[in-house]
């Protein structure tokens, strides 16, 4: 007995897979909705009973039904008793496209390429590397895995219930200042130094968010950025969209060099200097206060800004971190990016700028325009965490288990590469900068490893004539994965040198 032309229609349209999180019968009446839309099913047209179904497409009886009642739902059928189910056409939902041909699948394909020309950004090339290795090495990310999921999930109920909530969503405009505002600067006065009020700040998705709004205010084309001469690729990518000229300038075991700045710089030739005071990327050694002293009076001097990165603060394990540059900022010369936060998961985290407030007001503007709507979900319960002191107790805790990883990590390096490679122990951060003592091909180390299913990516190796050095995270690994990770990468290593 031979099908009917729907019934025919649906074996060739419909597929699923049970695999997946997505219920069957939702599966199935979005790609009816698919038909409709696209003319295969007209105005009027009757479906197959719900029996019929069920065999036509191998599924329960009861998963048939669901499927026409998820399509009732939408109002794409009408389900009339006695009679059957008929497609209906919503005006506002039809859009007929008709295959070119019979073809029925090639309707769903979308152009590779665009009709007209735009302008390409070589400056923006995403870094992101595929790989299948079940390890890999990053630059210094915490372990998600930390992230407090439980009490979480309370929080953020609890601030999605807040009665509040749908009043700032109505009327955002309505008070200057955000509780968050109020809130977070007084967490940074305290944990910082600093002597800020809601003017001198601003909340932002992240770090580089706050990186290109301040570089949109600061940079016209062909202006002078200073950077460490090995520097954060993100921050540069950024100033070099913005159409800045980048020039490096040497590290040492003090920080950034600042009299090389003026033995080779004049006044008013510098527009801003991109700086990672409190550890340097990827090199992890510390501006030394004299240095700070040195460079926000060489800032005053010369007329420049300071764009102080302080990407990773709160990941401090021995003595007290060193305070922000900005801290001291009496002259106005510094602007400060900083991250909340990063104890949850990345969506929850949240960079800010401060800055005096003539520039942050302007940096506002910028931001509505990015994030007019914002997260207010977010502040409201990232408000909430800073007042009852959650957020400090989170990072304490992660604290204590970051600095057994580094004490770990440092006794493998000891272990397996004590002979090849030297390090100094930082004093803070998730990354460790290893230098080799022999030049090798780092892209082929990185080749060897992941070989051994182990992913080094490009972003965290550093070679030059001077250089050959890995920033080495290892905030994501814990005591067992680390061993593991060293071991493949000792191995690597090996194979690289024998096929020298």
């Amino acid at each position: 007995m031979k099908d009917s032309p729907i019934n025919t229609l649906f074996k060739q349209l419909i597929n699923f897979d049970k695999s997946i999180p997505q219920p069957v019968y939702i599966q199935v009446a979005q790609q009816i909705i698919n038909a409709i839309q696209r003319g295969y099913l007209s105005k009027g047209t009757l479906l197959p009973g719900t029996r019929v179904l069920s065999r036509v497409l191998k599924i329960h009886r009861n998963t048939a039904v669901a499927i026409y009642e998820e399509l009732a739902s939408q109002d794409w059928v009408e389900i009339i008793p006695n009679k059957g189910t008929f497609v209906l056409e919503p005006a506002l939902k039809t859009a007929k496209i008709k295959a070119p041909s019979q073809k029925i699948n090639e309707a769903y394909n979308t152009a590779k390429t665009t009709g007209f020309p735009f302008q390409k950004s070589f400056h923006l090339a995403s870094t992101i590397e595929s790989t299948v290795a079940k390890y890999s090495i990053n630059d210094g990310k915490p372990d998600l895995r930390l992230h407090p999921v439980h009490q979480f999930s309370r929080w953020y109920s609890a601030a999605m219930k807040r009665k509040t909530l749908i009043k700032k969503w109505n009327r955002p405009n309505e008070s200057f200042y955000s509780l968050f505002e109020t809130q977070l600067c007084n967490y940074l006065n305290v944990t910082r130094n600093f002597h800020i009020k809601p003017n001198n700040l601003i909340s932002t998705r992240s770090t580089e968010m706050s990186l290109y709004i301040v570089s949109q205010l600061l940079i016209k084309q062909n202006d002078v950025v200073l950077v460490g001469n090995l520097s954060n690729y993100t921050a540069n990518m950024i100033f070099q969209q913005a159409g800045a000229s980048i020039k490096t300038i040497p590290v040492d075991a003090d920080g950034l060099d600042v009299n090389y700045i003026r033995k080779h710089f004049i006044k008013k030739s510098i527009r801003c200097i991109y700086i990672c005071a409190h550890r340097d990327y990827p090199t992890t050694v510390t501006l030394s206060a004299e240095r700070r002293l040195a460079l926000l009076q060489l800032a005053k001097e010369y007329g420049f800004a300071i764009i102080e990165d302080d990407y990773d603060y709160d990941f401090q394990f021995e003595g007290s971190a060193m305070l922000p540059m900005a801290s001291a900022n009496t002259n106005g010369m510094v602007i400060y990016l900083g991250k909340l936060g990063q104890s949850l998961f990345p969506s929850f985290q949240t960079g800010f700028v401060i800055a005096p407030e003539n520039l942050i007001s302007e940096a506002k503007n910028y931001l509505q325009l990015l994030d007019e709507q914002g997260d207010l979900i977010q502040q409201q319960m990232l408000s909430e965490l800073i007042y009852e002191g959650e957020i400090y107790r989170l990072m304490k805790k992660n604290v204590v288990i970051y600095k057994q990883r580094r004490d770990c990590l440092c006794e493998l390096l000891t272990d397996y590469f004590s002979e090849i490679a030297y390090w100094e122990i930082p004093s803070g951060g998730l990354a460790i900068w290893i230098q080799f003592k022999e030049q090798i091909s780092l892209v082929k180390l990185a080749s060897a490893a992941e070989k051994n299913d182990l992913f080094l990516p490009k972003t965290i190796l550093y070679q030059d004539k001077n250089t050959c050095a890995i920033r080495f995270g290892f905030g994501h690994l814990n005591l067992e994965e680390m061993e593991i990770v060293i071991q493949k990468l000792k191995n690597a290593y090996n194979k690289v040198i024998e096929r020298n």
